[in-house]
């Protein structure tokens, strides 16, 4: 058994089984695991400083999940947007392709938190060809995104099976794999692993980091790893109340994901994911955050700030709004404050 599927399998999946300074209120959180799993790896585990830190917030239960009465099941109309199971297809010419229920760890504001790890989330090889039956038949696809669960946590020979069935089809031009798992299970990403992920170039990785204190020798070990084969690296944050909605974490974080060679790509406000509204801020929180981020740092490590509209309307961004009006001439406020004037053109 490899390192990492050693590490998986002492995971822990009950809140009653955490060290007892890192127990959540009791009883209550044993029931939210029961509705939403959990699932902590050691590795991630033993990253937690103490109770009630940002990474103790993203993994351990709290009874507020149970309590939300703002948000829905599925805020991004995924199902109605499947025309086949686990396969969603909202934007013209790319598709989400639901290949695992599976994740290193589950996270607590996951989106998908109705069925990641459940029963409910039925993957097999019926469901898989009929994905890559769409596909073929849908020649406007050019863009595929493998997700879950997490696609990394498939074994070698099944991933390799998967790729070289999506490279396969004339119409795709990219493939893209959204994964957690250079944060959470690093030493998943073995030299063996992106040996494999070499050969269907062009490929992009999205992984997902939202602390500063994720960026470890391993996250950044593994995330040299799959740079050094030539994949293209970004970051899809989720701003989280009591984790990053502070601008110096999230200046931080931004800084580090550069030095380990991910590029900021998304900083997503949260969904509205039944479950989940503990942790989400107001738009005018992410707002300010930018605005400390563009100028004060480098343009490489400024996120797009976005939400992902309700009910499939798609992501949009959250730009500060430095214009003040717009006609002849441009005024606006720069990252210091400064009023400025642009002649426009015409």
């Amino acid at each position: 058994m490899a390192r990492w599927q050693n590490i998986l399998k002492q995971a822990i999946t009950a809140p009653k089984d955490l060290p007892v300074g890192l127990q959540p209120f009791m009883p209550e959180s044993g029931a939210v695991a029961d509705q939403y799993p959990m699932r902590i790896n050691t590795y991630y585990l033993n990253l937690i400083k103490e109770k009630g830190d940002p990474l103790w917030l993203q993994a351990v239960p709290q009874p507020q999940e149970l309590h939300d009465q703002v948000c829905v099941a599925d805020p991004l109309d995924e199902e109605n947007l499947s025309p086949v199971a686990n396969l969603v297809h909202k934007y013209p010419d790319r598709v989400l392709f639901l290949v695992t229920s599976q994740c290193a760890m589950y996270c607590r504001f996951c989106t998908r938190k109705r069925k990641v790890g459940t029963a409910s989330m039925v993957i097999s090889d019926d469901t898989i060809h009929a994905g890559l039956n769409y596909i073929r038949t849908h020649p406007e696809i050019k863009d595929v995104l493998i997700s879950g669960g997490d696609p990394l946590l498939l074994s070698d020979d099944r991933l390799d099976w998967l790729l070289s069935s999506i490279r396969a089809i004339p119409s795709v031009e990219i493939i893209r794999i959204g994964s957690r798992v250079p944060c959470t299970l690093p030493m998943r990403i073995t030299a063996k692993l992106c040996r494999i992920l070499k050969k269907y170039h062009p490929l992009y990785i999205n992984t997902h980091f939202n602390h500063p204190d994720e960026i470890t020798a391993e996250a950044s070990l593994a995330c040299k790893r799959l740079a050094d084969v030539g994949i293209p690296l970004g970051c899809q944050t989720v701003l989280l109340k009591g984790v990053n909605d502070d601008a110096t974490i999230m200046a931080t974080l931004m800084r580090k994901l550069l030095t380990i060679r991910v590029k900021p790509y998304y900083l997503f406000q949260g969904d509205l994911t039944r479950g989940t509204n503990h942790f989400r801020t107001t738009i005018e929180t992410g707002q300010k955050i930018m605005q400390q981020l563009i100028g004060h740092t480098s343009g490489m490590a400024v996120p797009t700030y976005a939400v992902d509209g309700p009910d499939g309307a798609g992501k949009i961004p959250l730009t500060p709004n430095y214009i003040e009006s717009l006609g002849k001439q441009l005024c606006f406020t720069n990252y210091q404050g400064k009023t400025c004037f642009y002649d426009n053109g015409g």
